[in-house]
């Protein structure tokens, strides 16, 4: 006798497959955004503190935009995922960039999370959340 299908468990997708969708969702944002006249100056600045998934420029405000992306919305979804834990990841990826990155240090800047909700390349749904927190 054949075992019953199950519905896919999305934590035993492969590593991979989680990789190439969260690439996926990040160029998908880095378009939405452009199209939104963003200028994206950088994608996936790495460092020791952690990594900026975009850095754009809107207008004369430096945007530091982390990009989630979730197939489900269970737990809060996407935008549930950046915790305080991952908030101090980034202010301190932020300083880390601003080190070395002098021409940006004197401009306005803010935290954005844009998330996508479902699969990048099909049904999907985003949120963008300007100003999303602030360095305490």
């Amino acid at each position: 006798m054949m075992p019953a299908l199950r519905p896919r468990n999305l934590a035993c997708v492969s590593t991979d497959s989680r990789l190439e969708r969260g690439t996926a969702s990040e160029q998908l944002a880095a378009e939405y955004l452009q199209a939104r006249g963003l200028v994206v100056l950088a994608r996936n600045m790495r460092c020791r503190a952690g990594e900026l998934d975009l850095v754009c420029l809107d207008g004369a405000v430096l945007a530091i935009v982390e990009v989630r992306q979730r197939a489900r919305i269970d737990f809060g979804g996407a935008l549930a995922s950046v915790t305080w834990r991952k908030q101090r990841k980034l202010i301190r990826a932020t300083q880390f960039f601003l080190q070395r990155q002098a021409a940006w240090r004197r401009r306005l800047m803010r935290f954005d999370v844009l998330a996508v909700e479902g699969v990048p390349h099909g049904v999907h749904r985003i949120v963008w959340i300007k100003d999303a927190f602030r360095p305490t």
